[in-house]
């Protein structure tokens, strides 16, 4: 009886490289209705910013409509919109770009 040559499937490793989760803007929007120290107080608190980052964050927002507050994953941009919207605190998350 001949030799059988048994053939196995070779293996090629993935040659891309991995996708990292998406990456999301936490934006605040100006509310005249809102008190600043409320917006500060909520970005401090929510978002664990520090005081001259709140009140910067703040003031970008009341001069120019909106503030970057955080970029960051999407689980934890929900929970600062949550957080922060809870308050009274107007804001939103996009994707970043």
């Amino acid at each position: 009886m001949p030799a059988q040559t048994i053939e196995r499937p070779t293996v090629v490793e993935s040659q891309t490289t991995p996708k990292h989760a998406p990456k999301y803007r936490v934006l605040l929007h100006n509310d005249d209705g809102v008190s600043a120290e409320l917006v500060c107080m909520s970005l401090m608190e929510v978002c664990q910013l520090s005081q001259t980052k709140a009140v910067e964050v703040m003031l970008t927002a009341h001069n120019t409509g909106i503030g970057l507050i955080k970029i960051c994953d999407i689980e934890m941009a929900e929970f600062y919109v949550d957080g922060l919207k809870s308050k009274g605190v107007p804001s939103s998350m996009e994707p970043e770009e």
